[in-house]
């Protein structure tokens, strides 16, 4: 539930005015701002659980071939961060490591004299450390060395050294592009982010539920009477725009990358955490129209309307892309 809330805005009619005030305003600002971020030089702000960020910050820098967004891209694809997760393929632990790959490359990385693929604190490591090796072994063949890294991670390095570089099957190419397009998700921005194609679409689709009475749970389906909760909203809005989101709040979060404050426009998803230092502890999202006021459907009793996003409990935010909302998993290995 949200926890702080200031109603602004008065009928529909004047609503609208003020958000195309808003956008207009605010797009005016951001005039120039077209570069997107060249690298990963962190971990964005609480994209990665607090617990195990030193972890990732550590080994995500082993060598060239990684970084701390990609290693933190890699175990949230393949876990989610649950370092019980078990696969129906037998694939165990937070970096999801089958037994014979674990008996050939599984490290003691807290150095306590065993290795536990269940510890993360044996398990981070040892993804980091089998990552490296995969990027010794193709490390002569053509192309980007971290593409040609987790397409050997897929399909085997034979298979990178023999075509020359990430090898044409579908589903080592996804596997690339997915990868690294969450790794931007984990990455703190060193420029500005690219604005979004997709966000007057999403804003068009909101504007149009102000004053619908919210709905714990609504995706605003006809039996539901319309009725959204707040990411219902946003990922109702943006699938007006082709754009699928995860459906819970703290998952949308790692649908892109993530502008900073004093570079948010319009369209942007915006965040509110009870933990500011833990994405998963994400417990509310809005859309951004501009002038520190998003489109939200705050809690119940409510309807969706404008609302300040300077709150205690802001988090942060993400500007969706497509290649960004596609990466996210689906399903996640059972605990």
């Amino acid at each position: 539930m949200r926890k702080y809330w200031v109603f602004v805005g008065g009928g529909i009619g004047l609503g609208l005015c003020f958000i195309a005030l808003l956008v207009v305003g605010t797009y005016s600002a951001a005039a120039g701002i077209v570069g997107a971020a060249s690298g990963a030089v962190g971990l964005a702000k609480g994209a990665v659980p607090a617990r195990y960020q030193p972890l990732v910050e550590k080994w995500g820098n082993l060598c060239p071939a990684i970084n701390p967004a990609l290693l933190a891209a890699q175990l949230y694809q393949e876990s989610g961060w649950n370092p019980r997760a078990q696969s129906p393929a037998a694939a165990q632990g937070i970096a999801q490591f089958i037994p014979g790959t674990w008996a050939s490359h599984g490290i003691d990385g807290d150095k306590d004299g065993d290795r536990d693929v269940w510890d993360p604190a044996d398990a981070i490591p040892s993804a980091a450390s089998y990552d490296c090796e995969l990027a010794g072994y193709v490390k002569k063949v053509p192309g980007d060395a971290t593409d040609n890294m987790l397409a050997a991670y897929n399909a085997g390095a034979y298979r990178v050294i023999q075509s020359g570089g990430v090898p044409a099957i579908s589903e080592t190419q996804n596997y690339v592009k997915i990868i690294r397009s969450l790794e931007k998700s984990f990455a703190k921005p060193v420029g500005r982010v690219q604005p979004s194609q997709q966000a007057a679409g999403a804003i068009y689709f909101a504007q149009k539920k102000l004053g619908t009475p919210y709905l714990w749970g609504g995706n605003g389906t006809a039996d539901q009477g319309g009725r959204f909760d707040c990411s219902g909203l946003t990922q109702a809005a943006y699938r007006t725009v082709d754009i699928e989101l995860p459906r819970v709040a703290n998952d949308q979060y790692n649908a892109g990358p993530h502008p900073s404050r004093d570079e948010l426009l319009p369209g942007d998803l915006v965040f509110f955490s009870d933990d500011l230092n833990n994405s998963r502890a994400i417990h509310h999202v809005g859309l951004y129209v501009g002038g520190g006021y998003m489109i939200n459907a705050p809690y119940t009793g409510a309807v969706i309307r404008f609302d300040k996003i300077d709150t205690p409990d802001y988090f942060g935010a993400t500007r969706v892309t497509k290649d960004g909302a596609a990466a996210l998993p689906t399903a996640l290995p059972e605990s």
